[in-house]
């Protein structure tokens, strides 16, 4: 693995433990386990991570801000999705999802989407069953205990740790931004990465 091929060093994705999975690994997520550690947690691959991350940002960077929706309940993301919305202008539900905005037209907050982004196809269980009911496509972030239904694209990784979402966020906002022609570089990304992981 070479560190050119990676949206961001290395030591990044180790520094937040964007690897490190649970003890509860599911058949879904085996081929993205690289080891499984003495005290029994399951370690994710980084080169695997890193290139379900590029195809994340390259799926989404072919629709609009107003075709995606992003939901996230775990509130160790809340932060980095209001910022990854802010940055990118791609509809966030940081919290709970409202039952039927997608499948209800009659509701006032009803919403059109065409990709639906979850942070935990657990907790955005419902978010992920009304996209499967409407073949609206799905990309997860998967930790080691995620089932893969209804998901159309994977991506592994550290779900639940504040610092690694923080951290997917902001890869996923920079690469956006970048297939969008917004940005050309990580330099140009208005807001630091340090705001994305902040404690």
């Amino acid at each position: 693995m070479t560190e050119e091929n990676l949206l961001v060093p290395l030591e990044e994705y180790l520094k937040v433990g964007l690897h490190i999975g649970t003890k509860f690994k599911t058949k879904f997520m085996e081929p993205f386990i690289y080891k499984v550690r003495p005290d029994g947690l399951a370690v994710l691959n980084v080169q695997l991570i890193n290139e379900r991350l590029a195809m994340a940002a390259n799926l989404m960077g072919q629709y609009e801000p107003d075709e995606i929706l992003v939901v996230c309940r775990r509130e160790n993301g809340w932060n980095a999705a209001k910022l990854f919305s802010k940055l990118t202008g791609i509809k966030t539900f940081a919290g709970r999802y409202p039952p039927g905005i997608l499948t209800n037209p009659n509701l006032e907050n009803f919403t059109e989407v065409k990709l639906l982004f979850v942070t935990d196809p657990w907790p955005d269980k419902n978010a992920v069953e009304d996209a499967s009911k409407l073949g609206i496509p799905v990309i997860a972030l998967c930790d080691t205990n995620n089932e893969a239904n209804n998901l159309d694209l994977m991506v592994p990784c550290n779900n639940k740790g504040k610092k690694s979402l923080g951290l997917v966020f902001w890869i996923l906002a920079k690469e956006y931004l970048k297939v969008k022609g917004k940005i050309k570089s990580d330099k140009d990304i208005e807001i630091p990465l340090d705001e994305f992981t902040a404690e």
